[in-house]
């Protein structure tokens, strides 16, 4: 047939018509089409009915109005090629299941992949339809419900027979492979019917189930596990937010009406079934899910997310989340412990740089006590996996458990401060009762500790101290209470160790840091735990009289120590203390040796603080005369530029403060004074806290009137100042400090002037009543918290990577550049100490007359000044020492 003129109805040749163009095709349509369609409806051979609507479809359908498209082709065509072909297919799955004898893939081989194949078309074009047919869905409805019947009872007839398979051991790669395929493409019919029919879709992942489990022993090793576990956690995740968002529904419209129910009802049963099918499934195929353990983990994490105490809970009825949390949280704990011995899920879990959103940190902690509770009842082996630190490839390493705990405990920082509560039974017996999550964590790594198994103390020790020297103040408190409870359990020998290494720390830590502040909080509280024994030995190894063991001493609370030796330790540190700074009071009074001082004072407020009653009237009398003639040397300019100054101030203050009511009227003049001229320097703030510590011991004496003209206008300009500070922990002190003042004073018209605003009238008036400022509902302050928590996961971040640069800058390196220190800095730093060091032989000339060695000594300074000046000219060479 020519492509310029049309042949006969009569004569029509498929494979002529296959060649026709494009415009011969519009040409001829009128004439052509009728006959196609009755050849495409009277063909008995199955290949040339194919044929014909392979020429439908691809050569006339594009030239059809699409206004007559229902009439003249879908209502003639598409009934009979699909629901037919569905009809074929289910005519010769049901003959097959009407056979009597055993079935074997081999005899079968076609039957169903082509089946599964056009059944999971059939589905994805019924749920594409909307898109597919857009405003004309109406015209094909009735014809796509009897095509997703006709699939539907295709495929349930199919797993019938799928069923009656047998494979044996002996079984052909062909066959096996051929299993394997129907489970995965029943799989991806899963995925396109999961939000079609729930029962469906239910009986769809019973039929994957029970066939890789019926199969289990010949094609394990075949099966895409991966996807399977993937598919069925993102089905249960899918049911899961279902079941909450139906439940929240009921909630919003403050009704639970049986229609509600009854949909709940069934949504939560559907939860169960998939939660039953992964535990049942990851029991049976455990050895071949390592790529699957970080799916199986964010499913526990995700789903503990939407339940109290997190942050992010879905605000649902209780008896509606009581539903939901037996299926849940009660069935997915099986889980846990069916992978607890499973390595790569131990792996995943407990990565060492492991990137968790806010919302899945409080479960990760709660998974890591979860773990910790059931690891006693295991074996050794299994107690080593989780209790050690691991590298477990070139690249990745993965913490030990109780590191995670820390590590994950410090990141819940807006649970602790809401704070968030769990249920908790305190002894056996009793009700539960709700308890912090802080103390939730707290005692069951306490009973953990308690079984832990002998050959993990080493690793113990070294966690509880990285814990303690952590930056993060509730980490290190965890880590603190958990080392007491273990010097209490633990024998009195072993506490007695840890008293022993911690003070060896302490003396060997250089300086002032957040880490010896840490250890020297754990050594106080670990004293009181010693034996009367341990403490004589503690006494002889760290003798009280020796100047060097001043900076232990400092950190020690004498109250730990029975009555027999309290008053004579006190009594030996009081006068290393004294002798230490009237050491340095007699020598040239450099910075450089400040520091003993400043340990000598830390000792002396110690002794103050916590047995002043076991001084003797004689020591007293020595703190107070040496405190007397340290102030003499302190000035504002030199304490504003010297840290050492500042510290020494700031423990001077309070050691002022302790003997307000025998010191001399000038001298408390002389510190007020140097007070009021400070604060416009802006000290640091531990420097405010002593000198908060210092006014509010004011209010324990009567002002001599002969200093109140300078005295008491200075102290309203002090409170003012404090009260109004933006730094929460200053103004919290400054509160209390000036409520102390306020009930003790007897000059009661300064109290008053201190108030000079309605705003800080109200703060203390709240503080008083123990009202907050601002009325806030619990939905605000877990808006607020949340907030708080993603700027305090900034800071730890950025501490981390700070951390962790720094310790690799510590790495030796042989061809490592040396960092040049600013010059001009050092410069700055030793000039502004010479200039301290002649300011304080100023003030000293103005007290008392100079020592006749004094102008000999200046004359030598003076002699070097000139010097140096001569090598800061331009055309002058370096100055060497000698010069």
């Amino acid at each position: 047939m020519s492509q310029d003129r049309a042949e006969p109805a009569g004569t029509l040749v498929l494979e002529e018509l296959a060649s026709w163009s494009e415009d011969l095709c519009r040409q001829e349509l009128p004439s052509v089409l009728p006959r196609l369609l009755s050849m495409y409806q009277c063909c008995d051979n199955w290949q040339d009915h194919i044929r014909v609507l392979k020429i439908l479809t691809e050569m006339f359908l594009p030239h059809i109005n699409y206004l007559s498209l229902e009439q003249s082709f879908f209502s003639q065509v598409l009934p009979k090629s699909m629901v037919q072909l569905l009809g074929a297919l289910k005519g010769c799955v049901q003959h097959v299941c009407t056979l009597q004898e055993s079935i074997f893939l081999e005899n079968i081989h076609s039957l169903p992949s082509s089946a599964l194949h056009v059944i999971k078309s059939t589905f994805v074009h019924c749920k594409n339809s909307d898109s597919v047919y857009s405003g004309r869905l109406h015209l094909v409805s009735d014809l796509l419900q009897a095509l997703f019947k006709e699939a539907y009872s295709l495929q349930k007839h199919l797993m019938e027979v799928l069923d009656m398979v047998c494979m044996n051991a002996s079984v052909g790669e062909e066959d096996i492979s051929d299993m394997v395929s129907v489970i995965h493409s029943v799989l991806g019919i899963c995925s396109v019917i999961s939000d079609m029919d729930q029962a469906f879709h239910a009986n769809t992942w019973k039929f994957i189930i029970k066939q890789s489990l019926k199969h289990q022993s010949v094609i394990k090793s075949q099966l895409k596990h991966k996807d399977i576990i993937a598919a069925l956690c993102e089905d249960i995740l899918f049911s899961f937010h279902s079941c909450l968002q139906l439940a929240e529904q009921m909630t919003q419209s403050e009704t639970q009406e049986n229609a509600d129910n009854k949909l709940f009802q069934k949504r939560v049963k559907l939860c169960r079934f998939f939660v039953n099918s992964l535990l049942h499934y990851t029991k049976e195929f455990l050895p071949f899910l390592s790529d699957s353990c970080c799916t199986l983990h964010q499913l526990y994490l995700q789903t503990h997310s939407k339940f109290p105490p997190s942050l992010y809970a879905t605000m649902i009825p209780k008896a509606q989340e009581k539903e939901i949390l037996s299926v849940f949280l009660v069935a997915l704990d099986p889980l846990i412990s069916q992978l607890l011995s499973f390595s790569p899920f131990v792996e995943t879990v407990l990565e060492d740089k492991l990137d968790l959103s806010s919302e899945l940190q409080l479960p990760q902690c709660l998974l890591l006590v979860n773990v910790m509770d059931k690891l006693p009842s295991q074996p050794e082996n299994v107690q080593h996996l989780w209790c050690k630190r691991s590298q477990y490839s070139e690249h990745k390493s993965r913490m030990s458990l109780l590191e995670a705990i820390f590590y994950s405990f410090e990141q819940c920082s807006g649970e602790l401060s809401l704070p968030a509560n769990l249920p908790e039974v305190i002894s056996k017996g009793q009700a539960e009762m709700a308890v912090t999550l802080y103390q939730y964590v707290c005692v069951h790594l306490c009973t953990f500790i308690a079984s832990f198994h002998p050959s993990l103390f080493p690793e113990l020790d070294t966690i509880l101290l990285n814990a303690v020297l952590n930056s993060g103040m509730i980490t290190t408190l965890l880590a603190m209470d958990t080392w007491c409870f273990l010097a209490r359990y633990g024998t009195a020998e072993l506490c007695a160790h840890h008293v022993f290494i911690i003070a060896h720390l302490i003396k060997s830590c250089p300086g002032e840091c957040y880490q010896l502040t840490n250890l020297s909080i754990l050594l106080r509280r670990l004293l009181f735990l010693m034996d009367t024994h341990h403490q004589m030995e503690f006494i002889q190894r760290f003798s009280p009289k020796e100047a060097e063991n001043l900076p232990l001493w400092q950190y020690i609370s004498f109250k730990a120590f029975s009555p027999e030796f309290k008053s004579k330790i006190a009594n030996e540190v009081t006068l290393v203390g004294i002798a230490q700074c009237k050491k340095w009071l007699n020598s040239s009074h450099t910075l450089g040796e400040l520091e003993s001082v400043n340990v000598a004072l830390s000792a002396l407020l110690t002794v103050c603080n916590s047995v002043s009653e076991a001084l003797e009237m004689g020591q007293q009398a020595g703190i107070l005369e040496t405190m007397s003639s340290l102030w003499t040397i302190l000035n504002v300019k030199q304490i504003s530029n010297q840290p050492y100054l500042q510290w020494t101030l700031s423990l001077l203050l309070p050691l002022l403060g302790f003997f307000i009511q025998v010191i001399e009227p000038q001298l408390i003049s002389q510190v007020v004074i140097l007070q009021t001229s400070l604060l416009k320097l802006d000290p640091p703030d531990y420097v405010l806290l002593a000198i908060l510590d210092f006014v509010s011991s004011l209010g324990r004496i009567f002002v001599p009137q002969a200093i109140q003209e300078k005295v008491l206008p200075s102290l309203p300009c002090i409170f003012t100042f404090l009260l109004t500070d933006k730094n929460w922990l200053i103004e919290q002190h400054s509160l209390e400090a000036f409520t102390k003042f306020a009930e003790e004073t007897n000059h009661e018209d300064i109290v008053p002037q201190c108030l000079n605003s309605e705003e800080t009238k109200n703060k203390v008036i709240c503080f008083l009543e123990k009202t907050r400022l601002l009325d806030e509902t619990a939905c605000a302050r877990v808006d607020r918290i949340k907030q708080e928590k993603r700027v305090l996961n900034g800071h730890f971040v950025k501490v981390r990577v700070e951390r962790e640069r720094s310790l690799s800058t510590l790495q030796p390196s042989a061809k490592r550049i040396r960092q040049e220190i600013s010059l001009e800095e050092e410069y700055r730093s030793a000039l502004q100490t010479a200039e301290g060091a002649l300011e304080a032989v100023q003030l000293l000339l103005q007290r008392s007359p100079a020592p006749g060695w004094l102008t000999m000594k200046l004359e030598d300074l003076q002699t070097k000044i000139d010097t140096l000046k001569n090598c800061t000219q331009p055309s002058a060479s370096p100055c060497n020492k000698n010069t």
